[in-house]
């Protein structure tokens, strides 16, 4: 397995780091000076915050549409900060007994979660890298929380395309697949380049300077993954277009797949 991409330390002032980046651009408040002026410079060039928010609008809809299919814990890969409009926010207020397990390999990102979710009995924050299944499955906090006897959601939003090509993300989404009951839940987001491959293009070179560089991916590159999965309606679409939004604005709408779907 490759080593995960470097990531720069939350402790680190003099840098953008990229979980306080989404949480500024979702409006938080757990971000440094820098990270605000990255921010608000990246968006003299590129829509990013309204990327985010309607990634975030997206996993929102698709918690939503899992609880209501009786999914009552949830695995969220690669999480970052679980700031504003997180998953056990939207999952607890429908039934306050739902168990979430956020999952970031960065140490200092695990331990800010774990003090903001420390008065949620039913919510923990793992340190583990998504590329390490067993590590993350067997993390304390996951056999604490999930049985993966019963069916659960797992969400991989906005995190795959961090993941390069010799990651195997394919097979790597296998690996969990295997490891959820049948009727299971994948709830996916993936940035592609296939309606605008100039803005993208600018949103790569911008993440790069964050040290945590992005790939985009095509959808028939991004439907591999979700193999042994039955998508619900209305299949791999545009994020936006999946249970949701208006079609046209400033082409934040356009750079993003979505799709959820229903292990076999």
């Amino acid at each position: 397995m490759q080593n995960p991409p470097r990531r720069v330390s939350a402790n680190d002032a003099e840098r953008p780091n990229v979980a306080r980046l989404y949480d500024y651009y979702l409006g938080g408040a757990h971000n440094f000076a820098v990270d605000r002026e990255f921010a608000e410079q990246s968006m003299k060039v590129i829509p990013t915050a309204e990327m985010v928010q309607h990634t975030r609008a997206f996993l929102r809809r698709a918690v939503r549409v899992c609880v209501a299919a009786g999914i009552r814990q949830f695995l969220d890969l690669g999480s970052g900060i679980p700031t504003a409009g997180n998953v056990h926010e939207v999952a607890q207020q429908v039934d306050p007994t739902c168990r979430v397990v956020y999952v970031d390999n960065e140490p200092a990102t695990a331990a800010h979660g774990r003090t903001m979710l420390r008065d949620n009995p039913n919510v923990a924050m793992a340190e583990a890298d998504l590329r390490d299944p067993d590590a993350v499955l067997n993390s304390p906090e996951a056999r604490a929380l999930l049985d993966l006897s019963e069916p659960v959601a797992v969400l991989m939003v906005a995190i795959l395309p961090y993941l390069r090509d010799e990651d195997r993300p394919a097979e790597l989404v296998a690996r969990y697949r295997e490891a959820m009951a049948p009727g299971s839940y994948l709830v996916v987001s993936h940035l592609t380049a296939d309606v605008r491959p100039e803005l993208v293009e600018k949103l790569v070179a911008v993440a790069a300077e964050t040290m945590t560089p992005i790939m985009a991916r095509s959808r028939e590159e991004i439907e591999p993954l979700l193999e042994g999965f039955d998508l619900l309606e209305p299949g791999l679409v545009l994020a936006t277009r999946w249970r949701g939004e208006s079609e046209a604005g400033s082409g934040a709408e356009t750079v993003s797949y979505g799709a959820v779907g229903v292990r076999r």
